[in-house]
């Protein structure tokens, strides 16, 4: 092979190196999986375990004199169940208690003089770290229904602190 013909391959080869290098490294990022095994007998949906309800802006006056606001659905799907054992299942809702209404969900944040209220499909309040009446599962898919909203804790004038808010609910699933 001529010299001149080595270098227009040797010229080739590295143009093409060259054009991959290049196009490899156009954009690059990281993929991160998380998750856990449990031992039960349906999956919590991935929509489910980490959600933000989003109860509006409720003013002062709604929440005066122990008044609410209007409710707010939101569900937790299990999906996969496997009812030969286990046939239903009952959910405990825990965080921060309200410093009035203990059985409230207390606010963080700037607003003042309310608290948080879950309640299950049926409209019977869920109390904050007591366990909610149990409900039988489907083979397969359920969507556990609840709602939320805030009530004023008291029916003394001006106790409602107008503000941004937010709380946190755990939530604990029991199967029987």
């Amino acid at each position: 092979m001529s010299n001149f013909k080595k270098s227009v391959l040797v010229a080739a080869v590295l143009s093409l190196s060259t054009f991959a290098a290049n196009a490899a490294d156009q954009g690059k990022g990281k993929v991160t999986f998380t998750g856990s095994i449990i031992e039960a007998p349906c999956s919590i949906t991935s929509e489910a375990a980490d959600q933000v309800v989003e109860l509006g802006q409720i003013s002062t006056a709604s929440l005066a004199n122990m008044g609410s606001s209007e409710p707010r659905s939101f569900s937790i799907g299990l999906e996969k169940c496997d009812v030969a054992t286990m046939k239903s299942v009952s959910i405990t809702f825990d965080g921060t208690p309200d410093g009035v209404d203990a059985e409230m969900l207390k606010l963080i944040g700037l607003a003042d003089g309310a608290g948080i209220v879950i309640t299950d499909e049926a409209g019977a309040t869920i109390k904050r770290g007591t366990a909610s009446v149990s409900k039988t599962l489907d083979q397969g898919s359920n969507s556990l229904k609840f709602s939320a909203y805030l009530k004023g804790t008291s029916a003394e004038e001006g106790s409602v602190v107008p503000g941004e808010f937010s709380s946190v609910a755990n939530f604990t699933l029991a199967y029987n």
